[in-house]
């Protein structure tokens, strides 16, 4: 008898799988890569993927105790930033 294989945990996610993770919409997503102001993501080839881990890291760049905690970290909106807030 054959064993049941079990089911591999994706490494990588593409854009709508990678929206519903976060919480955000699949656009909102597109225009956090275009303005840069996103998780990191890869292309291969001309797909776009983002790995579960950057995903994660970039959220918990936002992670507050109270409305009144600094944090770490700022996440932008999904907008053009200025030149003086551009990471690089």
């Amino acid at each position: 008898m054959t064993e049941p294989v079990a089911a591999a945990t994706p490494r990588y996610l593409k854009t709508p799988d990678a929206a519903i993770h976060l919480g955000l919409s699949a656009r909102t997503l597109e225009k956090h890569r275009c303005y840069g102001t996103g998780p990191v993501f890869r292309k291969l080839g001309g797909r776009i993927v983002y790995a579960i881990d950057d995903l994660d890291a970039w959220a918990a760049i936002g992670t507050r105790r109270s409305t009144s905690d600094p944090g770490n970290g700022i996440v932008h909106p999904a907008k053009r930033l200025p030149a003086d807030c551009v990471r690089r």
